[in-house]
């Protein structure tokens, strides 16, 4: 039992982030016009993948602009779309912090090596498949672990892991797509970690907040924070309409459940069993259509179902 609970702390270092020490060497961003146009990269195609192996799976969409599940790895993105995989021929950038969008997607993260791009990426945003980028903010000055943005496009969030001119530590966020920044006054928020942040997908100023100790929601873009679930170590979470979608670690099992943040009520939903050294990781669900939902796991394993969880098909196994 201690040697478990050693094991899945150690793994969900990587999930959190301890609230009272962050380091991301972040500067105040100095971007000039040049500088915001729009990144190309030419001979960009989106062709079928006959086989890969993901090493670090970095995000899970399902992105307004198509009509596919897409997967940000560390050399690019991954799609799957009718029963087949597709992959980029180009710009396979490492997109941290991954977030599906009703045009596209918004990234941070480190560019594919040759592209001349400066690194890390800052915040970038696509609306053609990965084949442009547009830059947000924080351009060469800072790359972001955990990020979220609303499907509609209203809000934007980081966790600032270092202060600077226009990022204070902790939570900020946006609601000019990264143009200006507010810190969330985080009010009555007591967990000693931070963790994934997710956006209601059609109110930006609703969030939600996994940590070592439960959810917490806020209606005020986090200025506001209240803890809506018990003191269990949830390792992901995702916004299905108003519920929330989430999955905890409770008495040596992996649990999937979804929580209405207004009455608190919670249900158990149906899932493939996990081993308790291999935690979810992301969760998506399609804004579009809500019974597509997906999720992955610490050893890289992907599940999708498209009848609301009630039968689940594996996409991929260890990365394949």
């Amino acid at each position: 039992m201690k040697v478990q609970i050693k094991m899945i702390s150690v793994i969900l270092m990587g999930i959190l982030l301890v609230a009272a020490g962050c380091s991301n060497k972040s500067e105040k961003p100095e971007q000039t016009k040049e500088e915001n146009k729009t990144i190309t990269k030419t001979n960009f195609e989106i062709v079928e993948a006959k086989s890969f192996k993901l090493k670090n799976i970095r995000g899970i969409g399902y992105p307004g602009n198509d009509n596919a599940l897409y997967v940000a790895a560390n050399d690019g993105l991954k799609m799957y779309k009718d029963a087949l995989w597709y992959e980029t021929t180009a710009n396979q950038h490492d997109y941290i912090g991954f977030q599906a969008v009703e045009t596209g997607f918004i990234a941070s993260g480190h560019p594919q090596k040759g592209t001349n791009l400066k690194d890390p990426l800052g915040l970038v945003k696509s609306t053609d498949k990965g084949e442009t980028l547009e830059k947000l903010a924080f351009y060469g000055n800072a790359n972001f672990h955990f990020t979220a943005a609303s499907f509609s496009g209203d809000g934007l969030y980081v966790i600032g892991e270092q202060p600077n001119g226009q990022l204070s530590l902790g939570v900020n966020y946006s609601t000019d797509n990264g143009s200006t920044w507010k810190k969330s006054g985080l009010k009555e928020f007591n967990a000693d970690s931070y963790g994934m942040m997710a956006i209601h997908p059609e109110a930006g100023n609703t969030l939600a907040m996994a940590t070592r100790s439960g959810i917490y929601y806020s209606i005020d873009n986090g200025n506001t924070m209240k803890h809506i679930t018990d003191p269990v170590m949830v390792t992901a979470l995702t916004f299905s309409g108003d519920s929330i979608l989430f999955s905890s670690v409770e008495n040596d099992k992996i649990l999937l459940k979804t929580i209405n943040p207004s009455s608190g009520e919670q249900i158990n939903m149906t899932f493939p069993f996990l081993d308790y050294d291999n935690p979810i990781t992301y969760l998506a669900v399609n804004p579009k259509n809500k019974n597509q939902i997906a999720f992955t796991t610490y050893k890289n394993d992907l599940y999708q179902s498209i009848d609301g969880g009630q039968n689940w098909k594996r996409l991929l196994e260890n990365g394949k």
